[in-house]
């Protein structure tokens, strides 16, 4: 986005007004903090490099550390991780895991809003979550605002997010086999 561009600490409601205005941002190479299922996500277009490299210089976040995707459904998610281990997302997609194969990491996210976003942005869209690296994860707006979101184009209002904690991240070998990197929500008990 040109500089005169930018709505910095803007906020828009989640309806379809602010759809629209959250596309028209990310589309043109910002950076959105966004509602999901599990906590709020500060988000940019994966083909906008400037943009991802602006997820990492807001967030604090080490530059070694992958940012996962959220994909519109599960057969955006197979474009990045592959089929074999979107087969084993797809038992708890839409929902809270991100499954890591290929070297990608990506999960589906159980919003419908942020699901037509992420359809209107190309399928995918690089997010992590709104929170100072080393910070507790943003469960509503205004606390994304205030951690990460005066930084940020656009800030999508939705309430508290109905997850409240992280997704889980499981990595998939191409045997199947599953181990988490993260725990959260989403368990593999046998």
């Amino acid at each position: 986005m040109e500089p005169d561009d930018k709505k910095t600490g803007s906020c828009v409601s989640a309806d379809a007004a602010g759809l629209v205005e959250a596309a028209r941002v990310l589309t043109a190479g910002g950076v959105a903090v966004i509602p999901t299922d599990t906590v709020y996500g500060l988000a940019a277009r994966p083909d906008f490099p400037a943009a991802v490299q602006r997820l990492y210089t807001i967030k604090g976040r080490a530059a070694q550390k992958p940012i996962a995707l959220l994909a519109a459904d599960a057969d955006a998610a197979a474009r990045f991780v592959g089929a074999a281990a979107a087969d084993v997302g797809r038992r708890h997609w839409p929902g809270a895991l991100t499954v890591v194969a290929q070297g990608e990491g990506v999960r589906v996210p159980d919003h419908a809003w942020t699901c037509r976003l992420i359809a209107a942005c190309g399928g995918a869209l690089r997010v992590t979550s709104a929170n100072l690296s080393g910070q507790r994860a943003a469960t509503d707006a205004p606390q994304a605002l205030a951690d990460v979101g005066l930084s940020a184009d656009l800030v999508v209002d939705d309430g508290v997010s109905s997850g409240g904690v992280p997704s889980t991240v499981a990595r998939i070998a191409p045997d199947g086999s599953v181990e988490i990197l993260r725990p959260g929500p989403v368990t593999f008990d046998d």
